[in-house]
This record gives structure tokens, sequence and C-alpha cells, in this order.
């Protein structure tokens, strides 16, 4: 066991998201993918878009070993994203709907594909920064902030279009599952003694109950069964939105209950499991 908690292994749920994703950008009109999203300065398209990069880099990377954009001498993680993120999207902005729509369906088996090759206790491709800065992550942690990615992604289209879906509890625990091992960074300015559990409880069809447990100087997901000296309760939509920031942590509270160890339980509410 690892501070990770248990291992997730969502590589089964991939095409099934994905049929979810197509099946909606086939019935999109053209009006559609001209709404604003939640993605600041993204509409519909840019969204798509994307979500495209994001196969074709995985794939480029993982599969065929190539390097893609480098950073600049000056560059943060968030920054280098935030950067190469957008001259994709711009980029796309070329393409058609129909052709972004035949891209991903080609593309998403090969990527199947290549997660199924992956022995998921191995290390991962790409480590997961939100989860920890100072651990290498397991490969399951990497394929599994994948399949969040695209299932945040495809909500937020769903969103802004107003078509709901994609809302099934087996393709909506594991993205809570994987957004929980956010939990043990959330809590790392929090010093506390020996044995020291914190509780997160999601509430909601996929829900589930997570405990944070000072061991050995840090934080570290559970299984156990502590008495927890804090405790943060709030509902699967209100959970998967602050962990992508959809939401704000204020709006967060506001629809959370909070109790025990002040500090500890806001704490929780900072959760972040995207590069921001």
């Amino acid at each position: 066991m690892t501070i990770f908690g248990p291992a997730v292994d969502v590589r089964p749920l991939f095409p099934r998201e994905r049929r979810a994703f197509l099946d909606l950008l086939g019935g999109l009109g053209p009006a559609d993918w001209a709404r604003p999203t939640v993605c600041p300065g993204w509409d519909v398209h840019d969204v798509v878009g994307h979500v495209l990069n994001d196969y074709a880099r995985r794939l480029s990377g993982g599969r065929d070993g190539h390097g893609g954009a480098v950073f600049a001498s000056d560059e943060t993680l968030p920054a280098y994203l935030a950067r190469v993120n957008e001259e994709f999207v711009r980029a796309a902005r070329q393409l058609s709907p129909r052709l972004m729509i035949e891209l991903l369906n080609h593309l998403g088996p090969r990527l199947d594909a290549m997660w199924a090759a992956v022995d998921p206790a191995g290390p991962a491709g790409l480590d997961v920064s939100w989860a920890a800065t100072d651990l290498p992550s397991p490969a399951w942690l990497d394929i599994g902030r994948e399949y969040t990615e695209f299932w945040v992604h495809q909500q937020q289209v769903r969103d802004a279009v107003g078509v709901p879906g994609a809302d099934d509890p087996e393709l909506v625990r594991p993205v809570l599952e994987i957004f929980a091992r956010a939990l043990p960074r959330a809590l790392r300015a929090e010093e506390r003694p020996e044995g020291t559990a914190v509780e997160l409880e999601v509430t909601g069809p996929a829900g589930g109950r997570w405990l944070a447990v000072r061991r050995d100087g840090r934080w570290t997901l559970d299984p156990g069964d502590a008495r927890p000296a804090a405790r943060v309760t709030m509902d699967q939509d209100t959970f998967w939105r602050l962990a992508s920031r959809g939401i704000t942590v204020g709006q967060a509270r506001a629809r959370a209950e909070l109790t025990g160890d002040p500090a500890l339980a806001e704490a929780v509410t900072t959760l972040l499991a995207v590069v921001a």
C-alpha cells in the first residue's frame, strides 16, 4: 500500500466513456459547437479540440516516444500546459466538427490498446503532480487521471449544451475515486500527531468514503476505519466540480458539511485534481 491507496483500474471504461461522448457530439447542431463552456475563453468546439489534443499527445508520447513541445526556460508546469493547450486549441479551430469526431473515433481505440499494454502497478508515463510531487506515481493513477480528464470535459460540453448523460455510477465512481487521491496533498500543510485521521464522504449513487491518516510524517490514504478528527461531506456533483475547479472553494464549502478540526476540514475543501 502507498500513500495513494488501493489501485483503481479504469481501462475497461474508456470505450464506454468515449461512445457516450461521440454520441453526444454527433447530435449537436452548428450553434451548439459555439456555445461557451466553463473553461475560460473556450467554446464547445475548443473543448473538443482539447480532448483531441489529449488523445494525440498521449499516443505520441506514450506509444511513439515523441518528446513534443519543450518548456521555455522560465516556464512552470501550469504555464507550460496552458500555453501548449491553447496553441493546439487555436490550431484545431481550423478543423470541422465532423473531422474532429472522426479523429476521436480513430484515435480512441489506439489509445485503449496502449493502456492495455501497460502494467498498472508499474511506473507512470507521466507523474500526477496534484497527488504528490515528491513520489513517483503508479501507472494506474496516471491512466486514471486521463479518464477523469476525458469524463470532466464531456460533462463541460454537456453542461454547455444542456444535455445530461455519462452519469451512470459505473462511469462516475472511478472519477471520484481518482480525485480522492488528491486528498493527502490537500492536507500537506497541516501537521498533526501520528494517527490523526480526516474523513471525506461523497454522497450520491457513485459516492464513497475516503480516509486520510497521518503516518510517518505525511498524510496517506488508508482503507481502515479510524475515528476522524475532521469530517467533510458533500454530494458527488459538488465534489467533482470542486476537484476540477468548475466551482470555487467557497462555493464548495457552502454546499458541504464541515465538522471537527476547522483547519483540517477547510484543507479538504481546497482539494484540487487538475494542474493549476
